[in-house]
């Protein structure tokens, strides 16, 4: 990106201090880390470290994401990562939408790092009940600067199913409260979106690590066939929940408390499990830990 592109982008991420097993949280597309804090919150109280980055190309206008790319947000969230595993033994990666697919990359890229995922509304495909049919001839435009002459306006419904929760952004919005949103997805964003998920779909054999999906039956954006999807091809122990509740952004939306609930506890898990093993490899005699190792 240039730098007259970034010079206003105002950075909304946070890090909450915790124990020695953390949580990365990563945003979606054209989101912002505020809509990963009621998650952030329960998982902080729970005695976890929370780090929440702001993605590149986020936090301003339009034209700042436009400019921005799918490799650019990647190496935000990388470098995000970079710094929570400086601070915890245990590094549990979680994204919503296009945040889960980055998440995807972290973890077959980083595998000694990433030692878990817990994907939310993870979005493939732009494929759901909002998403109108003729989105799909965009999948025949392949150059940036012809998806540039593109906008893509967000559903009114914002991804949210609660009308309260609904109204109380549109109302921010309107006023100017709260974190810059696009009201509009240019075309050049959604193209490298695309690129990013071509990207994750290639490495999904590199990916063992353990996985929780929680998606809406009701996606409004992206199609449960896209959880459906990652639960076939992903080669390590998947747990799918389905919500019954909630629209897209269901770190917002009813059900956000069982998605810290289940989050909670598959982190619990797993920060467990990895306990016991390393307390095991420590009880065993030299002889022992040469012949584990090899």
């Amino acid at each position: 990106m240039s730098l007259d592109a970034t010079s206003t982008v105002k950075d909304l991420g946070y890090r909450i201090p915790g124990g020695k097993s953390g949580v990365l949280l990563v945003h979606g597309l054209c989101g912002s880390p505020t809509e990963m804090r009621f998650v952030a919150n329960g998982l902080a109280r729970a005695g976890y470290t929370v780090h929440v980055p702001m993605l590149a190309g986020h936090g301003a206008c339009e034209e700042t994401l436009r400019a921005s790319t799918w490799q650019d947000w990647y190496a935000s969230a990388e470098a995000a990562l970079e710094e929570i595993s400086k601070e915890c033994d245990t590094v549990i990666v979680a994204g919503l939408s296009t945040g889960a697919v980055i998440g995807l990359l972290l973890a077959a890229n980083h595998p000694n790092t990433v030692k878990a995922l817990s994907l939310y509304s993870p979005t493939l495909w732009l494929n759901g009940f909002q998403i109108p049919w003729y989105a799909r001839l965009f999948r025949l435009v392949t150059f940036k600067s012809f998806a540039n002459l593109f906008d893509f306006p967000a559903p009114h419904k914002f991804g949210i199913k609660c009308p309260r929760i609904r109204d109380f952004l549109h109302k921010a919005l309107a006023s100017g409260d709260g974190p810059p949103v696009p009201v509009v997805t240019p075309g050049g964003t959604v193209l490298e979106r695309r690129w990013l998920v071509d990207a994750a779909i290639k490495a999904l054999g590199r990916i063992t690590q353990p996985v929780l999906i929680m998606h809406p039956r009701e996606d409004d954006y992206a199609a449960l066939d896209n959880a459906a999807f990652l639960q076939k091809k992903l080669t390590g122990l998947v747990d799918l929940v389905v919500l019954e509740d909630s629209y897209h952004i269901v770190t917002v939306d009813r059900q956000r408390h069982l998605v810290v609930e289940r989050t909670q506890a598959f982190a619990d898990r797993v920060s467990a499990e990895i306990r016991e093993a390393t307390q095991r490899l420590c009880r065993l005699r030299p002889a022992e830990l040469l012949k584990a190792s090899a």
